[in-house]
């Protein structure tokens, strides 16, 4: 199968089309992303020259590029992963999630419903979103798929119109699309702007390691790799027009996971006293708008795929910790240039 996979050399992205060609090597996969800040080619170095493997620099607000893309690869299905995704950012430029996001998403579903249009419903389009398009709860429950939207935030208000529109083109188009809205993600090639790797980048180099408010909001953390498989098997096995919450069932206090992580790189890099990881720990005015806890309702993917995360916490944090300082070459390359302005902007001058 001929499938686009855009912002395939984001951080999920690129996680995904390493496991993809091992587990179906007879797929061909095109990465179609326009190279941003977060995208990164050297995330997918081993696989550049693979046979299977095409990347098609192309931007989803200009259909043009899409329909290159299409057109030159005959695409028979997508794999939709590329947005703008950062909160913060979306709270300084938010016309960038709008055009991204949601105008983005509408090109895209365009060109496929164009291309397809003689057999809609035998190619799949998976829509890869987020639980933040929910809103945020309090002390008890869970987001189920049936939970109504209420995003409170640029970012998670552009993904949801996106997450809409991809409904719509299945209940008034008859398109083969499949929605799954996961919780927060971590694990190699993140960029560092998220909280893991920029908390391990901030050790690494002794700087403050900040953390919004008091530290107490809430959040469920997947790694990256169960993400990748429940992913594939909505692809290959869910029925048109479902949608799928995929989460870690592992929520932790923001300071919490914080302090876990200090402790960690207090072992591994033999720090103590004045200088552990954790006197880095600084609090900082809290972003509007900053949503209390996130948990998700796994309960129908497991039950009707048999997905279930297979990496616990302790395992998966501590193989990300160790990736991250094995690819320091990495985390410098990435965080060169636009990002050393964002961060001052962004950190630096709470």
């Amino acid at each position: 199968m001929k499938i686009m996979i855009t912002g395939g050399a984001g951080f999920i992205g690129s996680n995904l089309i390493l496991s993809w060609l091992e587990n179906h090597p007879e797929d061909i996969l095109v990465n179609f992303d326009c190279l941003t800040y977060a995208g990164n080619l050297a995330n997918l170095k081993e696989i550049e020259n693979h046979s299977n493997y095409h990347f098609y620099k192309g931007d989803l607000r200009l259909p043009k590029d899409i329909e290159a893309a299409f057109e030159k690869y005959q695409i028979e299905a997508v794999i939709h992963l590329a947005a703008e995704s950062h909160v913060d950012r979306s709270i300084l430029t938010p016309d960038q999630f709008i055009q991204t996001n949601i105008v983005g998403t509408f090109n895209l579903l365009e060109t496929a419903k164009h291309f397809w249009q003689t057999e809609l419903s035998k190619h799949r389009f998976l829509h890869v979103s987020t639980d933040e398009v929910y809103g945020s709860l309090g002390e008890s429950g869970y987001f189920q798929e049936t939970t109504p939207y209420r995003p409170n935030s640029p970012y998670s208000a552009s993904k949801a119109g996106s997450d809409h529109l991809v409904r719509a083109y299945y209940h008034t188009y008859g398109m083969n699309t499949i929605i799954t809205n996961c919780s927060n993600n971590y694990g190699p090639y993140q960029f560092p702007e998220k909280l893991i790797p920029l908390l391990i980048k901030n050790c690494m180099e002794q700087k403050p390691i900040p953390v919004y408010g008091n530290g107490s909001n809430i959040r469920d953390w997947l790694y990256v790799k169960d993400h990748c498989c429940a992913i594939d098997l909505a692809f290959h096995k869910a029925s048109a027009g479902e949608t799928y919450n995929i989460g870690g069932l592992n929520e932790w206090k923001n300071i919490d996971i914080v302090r876990y992580i200090c402790r960690y790189l207090d072992e591994k890099l033999n720090r103590s006293g004045d200088n552990s990881c954790q006197q880095l720990i600084t609090f900082v005015k809290d972003r509007p708008g900053h949503d209390q806890r996130y948990a998700i309702d796994a309960s129908k993917i497991q039950q009707t795929l048999s997905w279930q995360p297979e990496f616990s916490f302790e395992i998966g944090i501590q193989e990300t910790i160790n990736w991250y300082l094995d690819h320091q070459a990495w985390v410098a390359q990435v965080t060169s240039g636009e990002y050393q302005k964002y961060y001052i902007q962004q950190y630096e001058k709470r």
